[in-house]
């Protein structure tokens, strides 16, 4: 099987089938989902379903991509781009992990792992809406901070400025959570994990 989203086919029942096998994997895990209860919660016959999605692993693909971008897009556009600087990469670094702690992002990146030499077109994709998008988010405020002279960072580090940036947020939480060895994050985890990012990233690149 080509697991390519760009393979899948779009019809006027595409966005009931990707509302429905949402509601189930959200509450059932991607195990524990089944063809039968996604296609009763879309509404649609298995016929249909299999006509736009031959593989569960391509639908659950598909959801949690279009999950994915949606979040990361609402995460950029809702930024308060006049706050002051320290405030305004903790709002980032905040919505970074809200996005990945979701339960639909991390069992998107446990069968990503899981499948990734098998379909290496998912995790592409995962890459691409993941980390590649959080890091082009950065990079966007990068330009916004330097301008204000609060950064700096050479040219040729900002990329990899930006991905220090994001594991310094997850420290000590995501492959925790990711691997099961503990269960859901706390809001005060996470604000306590962003703001010491933000401290320690402003220590080693701040102009103050």
């Amino acid at each position: 099987m080509d697991a390519s989203v760009d393979k899948i086919r779009k019809g006027r029942k595409y966005d009931q089938v990707i509302e429905g096998a949402r509601d189930v994997f959200l509450r059932d895990g991607y195990d524990g989902a089944s063809v039968d209860d996604i296609a009763r919660a879309a509404g649609v016959s298995k016929a249909t379903l299999y006509s736009y999605f031959s593989d569960k692993r391509l639908l659950f693909m598909e959801v949690a991509r279009l999950q994915c971008r949606h979040q990361a897009e609402e995460a950029i556009t809702h930024l308060d781009r006049d706050k002051p600087t320290a405030e305004l990469f903790y709002d980032a670094g905040r919505t970074f992990l809200d996005i990945i702690f979701s339960p639909l992002a991390i069992q998107n990146c446990r069968m990503c792992l899981a499948e990734a030499e098998r379909f290496p077109a998912l995790a592409e994709e995962f890459w691409r809406f993941g980390p590649v998008y959080f890091v082009d988010a950065m990079l966007s405020l990068f330009d916004l901070a330097i301008a204000r002279g609060d950064l700096d960072i050479p040219q040729d580090r900002r990329e990899h400025a930006a991905h220090q940036f994001g594991e310094l947020c997850k420290a000590g939480l995501y492959m925790a959570r990711l691997f099961n060895i503990r269960g859901t994050v706390s809001d005060v985890e996470k604000d306590e994990n962003v703001r010491d990012a933000v401290k320690v990233f402003l220590a080693r690149y701040g102009t103050a």
